[in-house]
């Protein structure tokens, strides 16, 4: 039997034994309070072979952010009890969820919504309805950037700044900065190559990931944010028509 859901997610068959897994289990948290949707998420989360715990409310989906931390959780905007945007400011504000990778299921499409999306800590943001194809495969992306690999030069300081890739923290002058995956993996791209303009896009693609359908304004919104949190406004230049770039000497 086919059933249909949010217009383009599909269930294709009944679950009648154990699917072997295709991916690095993870644990996933849906926070989503249509339950036909959550029904069709655990489907195919399940036959990528991830775990998954559900809740069906925002009170309900931050307690169990809270005492499971899961790998990654998908977190709708609009639920009874917290909304999605409440959920969000609480666990980038602790100090055991701020890391977790977050992707917005909404079915809000303005400009404005993505941009507070990522403004508060989002990762990714997957406007309702979706293929469960498209969204496992970004799902795939995240943990791939979330995990990475070790390689040299996984230590990286210039004019103050500091990251450290295996512990995942970063300092500004020995004062520890209070980052998102999101904002580490840009302001590690822009520290590595101090003096080069990238574009929007090519930080984009850095740090929430190649082929992500998100905004240009959201990459601003991400950078006010990191100049603030490195204490300077200068650290990180506006290049006129092309993008940004970190600074290449120290300023007077």
């Amino acid at each position: 039997m086919t059933t249909t859901l949010e217009g383009t997610f599909v269930m294709t068959a009944p679950v009648n034994r154990p699917a072997t897994p295709t991916t690095p289990r993870l644990r996933v948290l849906i926070i989503e309070d249509e339950r036909d949707l959550v029904e069709g998420l655990v489907y195919n989360l399940h036959r990528e072979g991830y775990e998954t715990i559900v809740a069906h409310d925002g009170k309900e989906g931050l307690r169990k952010a809270q005492t499971h931390l899961p790998d990654l959780i998908l977190l709708d905007i609009m639920l009874p009890g917290l909304t999605g945007t409440e959920i969000l400011r609480e666990l980038r504000g602790a100090d055991r969820t701020r890391e977790i990778p977050i992707i917005i299921l909404s079915a809000r499409t303005e400009e404005t919504d993505q941009v507070v999306g990522f403004s508060l800590g989002a990762d990714d943001y997957v406007t309702k309805p979706f293929s469960p194809r498209v969204l496992m495969q970004r799902i795939k992306a995240l943990q791939r950037r979330t995990e990475g690999t070790t390689e040299p030069g996984d230590l990286v300081e210039y004019l103050g700044v500091r990251i450290d890739r295996i512990r995942h923290r970063a300092f500004a002058e020995d004062q520890e900065l209070d980052l998102t995956p999101t904002e580490f993996r840009l302001l590690e791209c822009l520290l590595r190559q101090p003096g080069r303009a990238f574009t929007r896009t090519q930080l984009m693609d850095a740090s929430i990931g190649e082929g992500a359908i998100v905004l240009e304004r959201t990459i601003d919104v991400h950078i006010k944010t990191l100049r603030r949190k490195l204490g300077s406004s200068d650290l990180i230049e506006t290049v006129r028509g092309v993008g940004y770039r970190f600074r290449e000497t120290r300023g007077a």
